[in-house]
């Protein structure tokens, strides 16, 4: 790791993963007509395997030198958080920004694996929002608590973002992994009750009826390398490791070309401001995927 903000690269900067391919060589990371299906009435889909064991060890390799302090390029994180859990004996490892460090976390964003299906699921051209990191250590990592991603995006819209979860380690009920609530992408966003903290925090504010639905909530066992898809509204959390091993993954943002900022701060920290109605684009939110800009050069060829 140099320290150079790799933010300045719009493309894959080493071979690790495949960014271009023609839509038939597309068609093996498409999500069926069922899975799409069972997105718009769950709210989440598990997704095809996208990271083969090469891409796992360097990515496993990378992620143990951004979990050091101080670390080359750590002024570029956005939030970096060495415990987010105010329980200093439940640890959750949990930051931002991992994308603009590393060659591996750089050029993920890019892995045809990923942007095929988030394509099919936004409905067009996928942009960057931006990424996550969780990580839960053996045996007392902490707790994600329940919550919607939007609610903690309300600075831009449209609605029209896409959380893409992949498992770095294979995630079980055993060592927390996601837990969905099936339908409640349906519900209107809720306030914010803690990421980090109390999961029966969520109870405080339902209503009887999402009440009865969100005990109807259910895990989602993947192996490495597996990623599930879920919707900005659906209600998820995962709860703690209590196994002998970590459970680390790597989480991708994307939102629909086209999202406005609807702030005039910054919309991550120590970025410039994207003005109240400007559509994010620029240096920190690059294009992954556009299948009509695809289309156009298949038909100009």
């Amino acid at each position: 790791m140099s320290g150079q903000d790799l933010s300045q690269f719009h493309q894959p900067i080493n071979d690790l993963f495949v960014s271009l391919a023609t839509e038939l060589a597309r068609e093996q990371w498409k999500l069926s007509e069922a899975q799409m299906t069972f997105f718009h009435e769950h709210g989440y889909v598990v997704g095809p395997k996208i990271l083969t064991d090469r891409q796992l060890k360097q990515l496993r390799e990378e992620l143990e030198t951004l979990t050091e302090p101080n670390h080359p390029g750590s002024e570029f994180w956005y939030e970096y958080n060495s415990n987010e859990s105010p329980d200093p004996s439940r640890i959750l490892f949990h930051a931002l920004g991992a994308w603009r460090m590393t060659p591996a976390f750089h050029d993920v964003l890019w892995n045809v694996a990923f942007t095929t299906p988030a394509s099919q699921l936004l409905g067009g051209a996928v942009r960057f929002w931006h990424d996550q990191l969780f990580c839960k250590p053996a045996m007392h990592g902490g707790v994600v608590a329940w919550h919607q991603d939007y609610s903690y995006w309300t600075r831009t819209k449209p609605m029209a973002h896409l959380t893409c979860w992949i498992g770095l380690d294979d995630s079980t009920i055993d060592n927390g992994c996601l837990h969905y609530v099936p339908g409640s992408h349906h519900w209107d966003l809720l306030p914010i009750t803690g990421l980090a903290g109390d999961m029966d925090a969520i109870k405080n504010v339902l209503n009887s009826s999402q009440w009865t639905q969100f005990q109807r909530h259910v895990p989602v066992e993947l192996k490495a390398g597996e990623c599930v898809f879920h919707h900005p509204l659906t209600i998820h959390g995962s709860f703690e490791n209590r196994t002998q091993n970590p459970r680390r993954a790597v989480v991708i943002n994307s939102i629909l070309d086209g999202v406005r900022s609807e702030s005039d701060e910054p919309l991550l920290a120590g970025i410039p401001v994207i003005p109240a109605g400007q559509a994010l684009g620029g240096q920190f939110f690059p294009m992954l995927y556009n299948p009509a800009a695809t289309s156009l050069s298949r038909s100009a060829d």
